[in-house]
């Protein structure tokens, strides 16, 4: 359950109880951490924040906060200077996060259909429509600033990975990562923000996936309230960003300065770029990966939804693709999660090593294990 966080005009009596640090100042914060536990928190910079805990908040004994605590999507931690706590991460959970809305969309290749700009290459993403129920959805792919603040939570909370994952810098997405170490990443994210985790190892939703070197047959539960990886379906419909039809997510051709990929215009009568290979803006000896943000971001305002790091989702891969399986999201239907078994999991939006084929909306693809051109992004449900 989420805890409840709100500001609180605090009375005179309430106040009395406070130490003379925190009474200096107006915008303090009540928030229910734990039964029976509460916290009184107050902004002493842009990354410091004053803590004292009670048990009953009518109570006028509070005491300095002497251990990290989560408050809601926040964890604050008492490494800050003497007599204050820092801040690691939002207050809100789905700050960083786009609101994607509900409704149908035309998923697949719409532009098959269209003798104009066919892409008659893509022949396992028949167009079909698909109804999704509304999401948020993160408006970056996990930088390695984010994902290790939530492995570092998650390892000292008994989590397991099977790989530690890799970037070349920490505003770049992070990468290198199984499947399972994202699902296990995700758990771990909604634990430290308070909030009841999507991925179980039983399909009573009573065991929570927390160990992702030994694999497992995973159980989502859409119906609680953490994060998880999109499905398919979701992941397309962000992607296309309010926009029927187009071949990538702002219009029908691309060039370098729109997305990171491997430009090749002399064999892709759709890739306008000037030039051939990698993207010079972000070629190093570790690779050509860009940081989050540095395009324009589609119409629901997500970057990096073409190129840069292949995006897992939920799905199974299956194979054969056609005939679709049950479940398949190319069957139609209200928010499909994908058959029940494959040969690996779905990514979608290509990456920077691939053409601007690889990077096309309606382009599918998988893995079975880690991808070192592999990342991902969260979704939560909206309540």
């Amino acid at each position: 359950m989420r805890n409840k966080l709100c500001s609180l005009s605090i009375g005179l009596v309430f106040i009395a109880g406070l130490r003379q640090s925190a009474a200096q100042v107006t915008n303090l914060g009540i928030a229910q951490v734990a039964r029976g536990q509460f916290l009184l928190y107050w902004p002493a910079s842009a990354t410091n924040y004053g803590l004292q805990t009670v048990t009953n908040p009518a109570s006028t004994n509070w005491v300095a906060a002497t251990n990290a605590v989560a408050v809601n999507a926040a964890l604050v931690t008492n490494t800050a200077p003497a007599g204050y706590f820092r801040l690691l991460a939002t207050m809100n959970p789905t700050a960083g996060m786009a609101l994607i809305p509900a409704g149908s969309f035309t998923m697949g290749n719409y532009l098959f259909c269209n003798s104009a700009t066919n892409d008659p290459d893509i022949t396992n993403a028949i167009a079909t429509n698909v109804y999704v129920s509304a999401f948020y959805m993160d408006v970056n792919l996990v930088s390695s600033n984010q994902w290790a603040a939530v492995y570092n939570y998650a390892v000292s909370s008994g989590y397991t990975f099977a790989h530690p994952g890799f970037a070349k810098a920490g505003n770049v997405p992070i990468s290198q990562l199984s499947w399972f170490d994202c699902a296990a990443w995700c758990n771990a994210r909604s634990a430290q923000a308070g909030l009841t985790p999507c991925y179980y190892t039983d399909g009573g939703s009573t065991q929570v996936f927390t160990n992702a070197a030994n694999w497992v047959y995973l159980y989502q539960d859409m119906t609680k309230s953490g994060y998880r990886l999109p499905t398919e379906a979701e992941w397309e419909k962000a992607a296309r960003g309010g926009v029927i039809g187009n071949r990538f997510p702002w219009g029908n051709v691309i060039t370098e300065s729109q997305a990171n990929y491997n430009a090749n215009p002399a064999t892709y009568y759709y890739d306008f770029s000037t030039y051939s290979g990698y993207n010079t803006n972000f070629s190093s000896v570790n690779g050509s990966a860009s940081p989050t943000g540095s395009f324009a971001p589609n119409g629901y305002g997500l970057y990096d939804m073409a190129g840069n790091f292949s995006e897992w989702c939920w799905d199974w891969y299956p194979v054969p693709a056609i005939p679709y399986q049950a479940g398949s999201p190319y069957l139609g239907g209200a928010d499909p999660t994908g058959p029940s078994s494959g040969s690996g999991r779905v990514m979608r939006g290509g990456n920077w090593v691939d053409p601007a084929s690889s990077v096309r909306c309606a382009v599918r693809a998988a893995a079975g294990d880690t991808s070192p051109q592999g990342g991902f992004r969260c979704v939560i449900r909206v309540n």
